[in-house]
């Protein structure tokens, strides 16, 4: 791959996908990204492996082919894989209430909530109203426990809203009390493990030097509490618990990136959400990691329509987002998740892709992220 402006790359692509290294290099020469990552699966093996820029802009550290990059959100397409693989095993009834395995979740009204409801945020428990310290936060213990014994901010499946962080603590808790394992031992030992992937909830301190840092957007955001509210749902759910969350360099903290936050806080390099992806539709070195009707009815919708959190329509199925909110242009069977920012995993069943984009510089952009759509285009390009 060529220098793109001295920006060090590197990488290969199979022949048929050049387009996709072109898109990946205009990504920097126009679209701002300043580190970054992308890799394509297609029928079980990698057909683009691109890396370039700096993992560490302000320490000029440059990306590498084993570094990895926190991935925020498209962490619970991660959490849900695990959350089917149990239930595939008989472990775990997706339609079964959480309080059946939690029974200090029934609380406040909470009795009859199923697993289900909170993969497609239709619980009612978008926000945690616990107050907690970020210390409490991260220890897990102390807001599981206030999840426990609140109340649905609605009646829960009348409708849906992004559960943010919500979703990963009662997801992860679920785990826990069914396998005894925090969701990220589960994932190390059932899935990253089998699959050699580079993929962490709870990154270890070991493999933190190669985590890249995080550039937050330019000029940082408006506080939702100020444009909306300090009681708005929506404040209440994007800054909470207690506030504690911004997208600003608190997501470097070394201690932030060692807990486990099963909705946030995942840690991956792009080749491990590719193969993550592609063992979903596909076998990846003799490894398939979920049955084909399992993943279908994964990708049944269950939530659809206007969101109460994000203010637009959303789409879900039991855990993953779907198009077309999902990311744009990919195939109508897709599924998979976005990360704030830019970081995206998604595999399309029809064509036979597992595909997974990481970037350092975070870009909220209200019409879609650019970077990825010129990387999905591309692909689906070269398929035709």
């Amino acid at each position: 791959m060529r220098t793109i402006d001295m920006v060090p790359s590197g990488g290969w692509v199979a022949a048929g996908f050049e387009p996709v290294r072109e898109a990946f290099a205009s990504n920097f020469e126009h679209h701002g990204d300043l580190g970054a990552a992308c890799c394509v699966y297609r029928d079980g093996r990698p057909v683009v492996e691109l890396w370039a820029g700096f993992a560490d802009l302000g320490g000029g550290r440059h990306w590498r082919p084993d570094t990895v990059q926190l991935i925020f959100s498209a962490t619970k397409g991660i959490t849900a894989v695990c959350l089917h693989l149990l239930a595939e095993r008989g472990a775990l009834d997706l339609d079964a209430p959480v309080a059946s395995y939690w029974p200090e979740f029934a609380a406040n009204g909470k009795a009859t909530i199923p697993v289900r409801w909170v993969l497609s945020h239709r619980a009612g428990l978008a926000a945690v109203d616990g107050d907690l310290t970020l210390a409490e936060v991260l220890a897990w213990e102390p807001v599981v426990r206030a999840i426990a014994a609140q109340a649905p901010c609605w009646t829960p499946g009348t409708a849906h809203g992004y559960h943010a962080r919500s979703y990963g603590w009662i997801l992860g808790e679920v785990v826990r009390r069914v396998t005894g394992r925090s969701l990220g031992r589960f994932l190390d030992d059932e899935v990253a493990g089998p699959l050699a992937l580079d993929l962490w909830v709870g990154l270890p301190e070991s493999e933190q030097a190669r985590c890249a840092r995080v550039i937050p957007p330019e000029g940082g955001l408006p506080s939702i509490a100020d444009l909306l509210g300090a009681d708005s749902l929506t404040a209440r759910v994007m800054g909470g618990p207690s506030d504690l969350f911004a997208y600003d360099e608190m997501w470097n903290r070394s201690d932030l990136l060692a807990a486990e936050m099963p909705s946030s806080n995942g840690v991956a390099s792009a080749h491990a959400l590719a193969r993550l992806y592609a063992a979903l539709v596909g076998e990846v070195d003799g490894i398939r990691l979920l049955r084909p009707e399992t993943v279908s009815a994964a990708c049944v919708v269950q939530s659809d329509g206007p969101d109460r959190v994000l203010f637009v329509p959303s789409r879900f199925g039991s855990g993953f987002m779907l198009p077309p909110m999902l990311a744009p242009d990919v195939g109508a069977r897709s599924f998979g998740h976005p990360g704030a920012g830019g970081c995206l995993g998604f595999a399309d069943p029809e064509a036979r892709l597992g595909f997974g984009y990481v970037t350092t510089r975070m870009k909220l952009e209200v019409a879609g992220d650019e970077r990825q759509k010129a990387l999905i285009d591309a692909t689906y390009g070269c398929l035709r």
